[in-house]
Parts: structure tokens; sequence; C-alpha cells
């Protein structure tokens, strides 16, 4: 998962995962710019780009067939509403599912692609959201949720966020997390926010590593919000400890992070809360 911009080291962990083999990325805007950069980076057999922006070309059988033969996928930066739009219940879709379920290989992603792999998404189907304008009403029309047309076993209580701290984010994410609660019925999410030049990788364990120049955030949460409707303030302060947060640091080695299926709130770093629309650092 990439906050945004490319972490050699994140891909190369994922070519050291592939045994070298075909590595494919997708996308829906752009060109093949990542095809030189993967080959830079180390020994694989092949790399190619599929450009696939429209529901018809999703349901190819050769793009399909193409993305099944891969040993790693990546999926490019760009709109997440279009990844939504253009992949959801298509061939690739089932595609991806294939790797995930079947060949296990590894999946990852930067920006926007980082954001489909987690299991519920900010799908930006209105437009992007600051934080500002989450945190004071967290049902803005801007604020659209969705259940990934993915699923990611690791990834299934998560809410993934990138840009992070280049665009102040923090708030937006406690609001995503306050709503993930109140309308998917999910007791205790989990969010990961990724900054840029950073890439937090997972194993099939759910032991994670940060690599690259910036930090990961890993967001727990226990408690429900005390006011999260339409056209209020968002209000989840529990004392001061609504989410707990841990920080960690990458590095070229990868930091060890947290593992996201073992749900504690212990060894917190920092506890966030929001009160009356205001994000707070306890």
């Amino acid at each position: 998962m990439g906050g945004g911009t490319d972490v050699d080291e994140a891909i190369q962990w994922m070519i050291n995962r592939s045994g070298g083999g075909d590595f494919v990325v997708i996308r829906a805007t752009g060109s093949a710019g990542y095809n030189d950069y993967i080959k830079g980076l180390g020994v694989v057999n092949s790399v190619e780009t599929l450009l696939i922006d429209s529901k018809e070309k999703a349901n190819l059988k050769e793009a399909a067939d193409k993305i099944k033969n891969a040993e790693a996928l990546f999926i490019a930066g760009g709109d997440q509403n279009n990844y939504v739009q253009f992949w959801t219940d298509t061939e690739v879709a089932k595609a991806i599912q294939y790797l995930i379920d079947t060949k296990k290989v590894p999946i990852g992603g930067t920006s926007a692609g980082c954001a489909v792999l987690s299991g519920y998404i900010f799908d930006a189907k209105n437009g992007s959201v600051v934080s500002e304008e989450a945190l004071t009403n967290p049902y803005n029309p801007l604020v659209s949720l969705s259940k990934s047309f993915i699923k990611i076993p690791t990834l299934q209580n998560v809410i993934a966020d990138q840009h992070y701290s280049q665009r102040t984010r923090q708030g937006r994410h406690i609001a995503f997390l306050a709503r993930l609660i109140k309308d998917f019925n999910m007791p205790s999410p989990l969010g990961i926010g990724v900054d840029e030049k950073t890439a937090v990788a997972i194993d099939e364990s759910g032991a994670t590593k940060i690599f690259g120049s910036g930090s990961a955030h890993f967001l727990r949460t226990n408690k429900t919000p005390e006011q999260c409707e339409a056209n209020k303030t968002l209000t989840w302060n529990r004392e001061g400890k609504a989410v707990s947060t841990s920080i960690k640091i990458g590095s070229a080695i990868g930091t060890e992070g947290i593992n996201i299926l073992q749900n504690s709130a212990t060894g917190a770093d920092q506890y966030w809360y929001a009160l009356d629309g205001m994000f707070k650092i306890n």
C-alpha cells in the first residue's frame, strides 16, 4: 500500500516475493511509464501495463487472462472512482480476486491504487474531501464510502488513506472510521494512513513493514462516536481516547509495524479524537 509517489524498496519487495516472474500494472488513465521503472528495480520476466478505462475493456477476456497470468500486480494512482466505476463486477475484478485467492501473488498500489486495496474505500464518487469538510459534517455528500470490489483477507476491516501528513488527512480519516461504525455496522474498524514516499507491506499473517522516508499511521477504534449525524459536527471524544494511533517511520530495509490482525489498542503513540468538528491529539 503506497501513500503516493513511488517507493523503490516496496516494489523490490514485491519483485522478490513474485520470484521475478511477470509483473502487470493496471490503470484507468496515464501511460506505461512504470514498465522501465520496474525493470530497473530487479530481475523480472516481463512488465506490462494495461490501460483499462471502461467497463467494456474490463470485461475483455484478453485483459483478464493477462492479469491471471501475472506473478505480481500493481495498481497505479489516478482517481479511485474510475476503478470503482470501471472494474466493479467485471472479469478484471474476478481476475484480481483469482490472484488473491488462488495464486496468492503480491499485489500493491499507490495513491488511488492503494485506496481500492482496503476492504472499504473512500471512493471519491462526488469528488475529494478535506478534513474540515468531513469533520464539520461527516455526512457531507463528498464523504462517499463503499465496500471494495476486491477482497484481500487481511484488509477486510480496513479503510486506507494516502498523501496523509502532506494533505492533513487525519481528520477526514477519523470521520471515515466513524461512518463505518455508524453505517456499516463495524464495531472496530482499522485505519491505515500512509504518507507520500512511504509504503506499507503486509504479509498473509497481518505483519507489516514500512518502507520509505515518511510514516505509516495505524488507527484502532474501540468505542462508538458520541455524535455522528447528518448536518452536525462530529464528536468522537471518549475522554480523549476515541482512536488509538501507532505511528511507524519507514526505512530502506523496512521498519517493523504492527500486526493488523491483532486487534489491540495497547502501545499507542497518540490518541486522536474529534470534538465539535475539530481534530484533536491527546
